[in-house]
């Protein structure tokens, strides 16, 4: 079964080049019947990771007709949660041997969604093969997805606005496991975004990692947002430092809009095979690493002030000896600064202790951030009034085989 099943997958990518969203799942599941896997079926989970929903191919946004999930209370919303391979009974009195898989579909460690899948057989060979089949239907998502407005509406459960548009289509993937380190993101309100953005990219064996908040909360900020980080890419592709990076950040900014708009961030290296790490501050929340999951450290560094204001401050690179599991935290100041109906802030604090619980849960870097996100829309009664944004970092120091669940 494994060597025959391994040849449907081939077959399947060779025939999926010049297909269409639309068609992936009829593919899907004919070659997966073809491999004993029946009625295959798969399910895109949506922007705020509260949802899954299933790609049927059919009407405006590829899901008419299709069955929807919470990722909180189901059955395949734990297998999406976990990262794993959920199994429930499916056995009618005249077909007792038959078992009803769910199974995560992930690149890398980027959760897209979940397959479902009906079999006759519950062993290693059956397994395999429903692990394999969602690998592969992962990357048939990737290479749709970019160009599919179907997807994009799959995906959503509420109209964007031009800002989150914009920022949404800049951003690298949400998830991110390589060379020893794991990154995750997350960015709300997802719908609503205004000058908020972060940005992550690997050159070699170093990890460079930004996040950044434009001034206001409305398209112009997310057009600042924009240059600041087209500008920040431009200057780092052409071998900038992280000093001359933010120099050129600033000119762009400046060139485009005087010293009316300008942006927070912070901009670090990671040297993913020593652990060194490399930041600057340019007038944003301080960075906060997480050590053996008891210990938390300030990563002070004298701040620069922001790109685009023209305050000619100094800028510093500060620099700091990450040590295997550390955990490192950059995030805009709409985390902390959310309010209840009491007017109490969500806090540091309260930030740091829920990553922390999380982490002591066994839960990924990534669901720690759904559930992290997820508490702070509930405390600000499922609406925030500024941006916010978390990239979460983890340096696993030589334990490369750690990186994916």
């Amino acid at each position: 079964m494994a060597d025959g099943a391994a040849t449907l997958l081939v077959r399947l990518m060779q025939d999926s080049h010049t297909a269409t969203l639309e068609q992936l799942p009829g593919m899907i599941a004919g070659y997966a019947a073809q491999a004993g896997l029946r009625d295959a079926a798969v399910l895109v989970v949506d922007l705020r990771e509260t949802v899954l929903r299933q790609l049927t191919g059919r009407g405006p946004d590829a899901g008419a007709g299709g069955q929807e999930f919470t990722v909180r209370g189901s059955l395949p919303g734990q297998a999406y949660q976990r990262v794993s391979l959920i199994c429930e009974p499916e056995g009618t009195d005249d077909r007792p041997d038959r078992w009803r898989w769910w199974v995560a579909v992930t690149d890398g460690v980027e959760r897209l969604g979940v397959l479902r899948a009906d079999t006759e057989t519950d062993d290693a060979a059956t397994r395999q093969a429903l692990r394999d089949l969602a690998s592969m239907t992962a990357l048939l998502l990737l290479s749709k997805r970019s160009f599919s407005d179907s997807y994009a509406r799959l995906v959503r459960t509420e109209p964007m606005n031009v800002a989150a548009e914009m920022q949404w289509n800049l951003t690298p993937p949400l998830a991110y496991a390589g060379q020893d380190a794991v990154v995750g993101a997350v960015m709300e309100p997802a719908y609503e975004m205004g000058g908020d953005a972060f940005d992550y990219a690997v050159a070699d064996r170093t990890l460079h990692l930004g996040v950044f908040d434009a001034m206001g909360h409305d398209t112009a900020a997310g057009i600042t947002a924009s240059v600041a980080v087209a500008a920040c890419r431009n200057a780092r592709r052409q071998g900038a430092s992280l000093t001359e990076t933010s120099r050129r950040v600033e000119n762009a900014l400046v060139r485009q809009f005087g010293t009316s708009r300008y942006v927070t961030a912070t901009l670090a290296d990671l040297e993913m095979t020593t652990g060194r790490l490399t930041w600057i501050n340019r007038g944003h929340p301080l960075p906060v690493l997480l050590r053996d999951n008891r210990w938390t450290l300030d990563l002070d560094c004298p701040p620069a002030g922001p790109m685009g204001a023209q305050l000619g401050l100094p800028v510093r690179e500060c620099s700091e000896q990450l040590e295997p599991g550390d955990r490192l935290l950059l995030y805009t100041d709409g985390v902390v600064e959310a309010r209840d109906g009491h007017g109490r802030q969500f806090g540091r604090d309260r930030f740091i202790d829920f990553v922390r619980r999380q982490h002591s849960g066994g839960h990924t870097v990534h669901e720690t951030l759904r559930r992290l996100m997820a508490a702070v829309l509930d405390h600000h009664d499922g609406r925030l009034e500024d941006d916010a944004t978390v990239l979460l970092t983890e340096w696993r120091g030589g334990h490369q085989e750690r990186l994916t669940p």
